[in-house]
């Protein structure tokens, strides 16, 4: 047999609240189905019901108001083992609130039990009324005249496609409903109807006198089941061949500023890898809005021999502009010390220590970004251009990047020649 469910017996509840009951009935539920309580998974979120995490000798997760069940759904998908029971725990705010995220759980059939402690108020709060309060309680307790009928909460999940739905009053022994919903295959849901010494229904006659009693469904249906499909993964597992030397002896901050659909943060991961090529640390945030396909683009960049404790870039110690939406948006981050790299299409730049130059033109919008990087690298020269060429031609763009890398040589070829 193993251990309790539970740490500590005394109610962290009110005196007289319904939870306790539930609470205690899911701890009878799962040591009379002899599950260890590290096999079990209890989420909740927010209300007088979430209380119970620290009661629990299992794993507890701790959401949003409404989120109980689509947290315990992701944490079923990604878990993927029959042998973890997972439990969502809500009151019938968090139920309401949260709806479409149990009408979604119940419909795919995922392998979670979901508990609604229902007393028909946000008891946290005041005892506002839910959208699970009944019309009576709607009467008695807010002096509304015209009443809403609730949602009928099992009838939803019913029709949604749970595989087992459960109404019943929270008073005594209701343990073995739990046992059936926590071992079926699939969704489960029971609403467990509660009383509230605070602000809601005071004794279980009350509940009962309204012709609530014990009602169960069950759809024959299998659990859902996420087929994985095999994708490249974002992250590069493989060490990096380290084949170059690099001068820089400090940090270096470079923000690359451009326009949506410019390539700007695979040119700013491109260049990342090449710093990483020549023993450097580096760092990369991309900073860009929800239209994705238009806007500014924004790629800061931090290369150091040293670690990078601070990945935040205040002032930059270079700034790449190749568009005017990129360099409006991080033009607060230069100074006088700042170097500007800048398509000669950008207007307003205060600063003496810029450089332009018609990327643009000369390279076309797409590559911009990719060759003022390049440049940059010729011009600064704080590691050698050839690990950003190798970066570029390990790249799956390698075919687009060869003559783009000639072109970049004879470019800067032609500067220095200049200079």
């Amino acid at each position: 047999m193993f251990s309790s469910l539970l740490i500590d017996k005394n109610s962290p509840y009110c005196p007289g609240c319904g939870h306790l009951n539930v609470t205690l009935n899911l701890a009878k539920a799962i040591e009379s189905l002899n599950i260890d309580p590290l096999d079990v998974i209890v989420v909740s979120d927010i209300g007088c019901c979430g209380l119970i995490d620290p009661s629990l000798a299992s794993h507890t997760i701790h959401g949003l108001h409404g989120r109980a069940c689509a947290l315990a759904s992701g944490i079923s998908l990604a878990i993927e083992n029959p042998n973890k029971k997972i439990i969502a725990v809500q009151g019938d705010g968090g139920a309401t609130i949260g709806i479409a995220h149990l009408l979604e759980a119940a419909r795919r059939n995922f392998n979670v039990t979901l508990i609604v402690n229902n007393n028909q108020i946000y008891g946290m709060t005041g005892g506002q009324l839910s959208g699970l309060s009944s019309e009576n309680f709607q009467h008695e307790h807010a002096n509304i005249n015209e009443s809403i009928s609730p949602f009928n909460l099992i009838e939803l999940a019913k029709s949604a496609g749970a595989s087992y739905t459960c109404q019943l009053v929270g008073k005594g022994d209701f343990s073995e409903y739990l046992k059936k919903a926590i071992t079926i295959n699939g969704f489960s849901i029971i609403e467990i109807l509660e009383v509230c010494p605070s602000y809601g229904y005071q004794k279980y006659s009350e509940i009962e006198n309204l012709g609530f009693g014990t009602t169960e469904f069950t759809n024959e249906r299998k659990p859902f089941k996420l087929n994985k499909a095999e994708i490249k993964s974002l992250i590069n597992f493989n060490e990096s061949k380290i084949f170059f030397e690099s001068k820089l002896d400090k940090p270096l901050k470079i923000i690359l500023a451009g326009s949506a659909g410019e390539g700007i943060q695979s040119a700013g991961e491109l260049f990342a890898r090449a710093a990483i090529k020549c023993k450097l640390n580096v760092t990369k945030k991309g900073d860009y809005p929800i239209t994705v396909g238009t806007g500014f683009s924004v790629s800061e960049l931090i290369i150091s021999p040293n670690e990078i404790h601070y990945t935040g870039i205040e002032k930059a110690d270079m700034l790449i502009a190749i568009s005017q939406v990129g360099f409006d948006y991080t033009k607060s981050k230069i100074d006088d010390s700042t170097i500007v790299l800048a398509d000669s299409s950008i207007q307003n730049i205060n600063s003496s220590n810029k450089i332009i130059f018609d990327f643009g033109k000369i390279f076309g919008r797409k590559n911009s970004a990719v060759a003022s990087l390049g440049t940059l690298i010729n011009l600064k020269n704080f590691f050698p251009f050839e690990a950003f060429e190798d970066s570029l031609l390990e790249s799956k763009h390698r075919d687009k990047f060869l003559p783009l890398i000639e072109k970049i040589k004879t470019f800067t070829s032609e500067i220095n020649h200049i200079a």
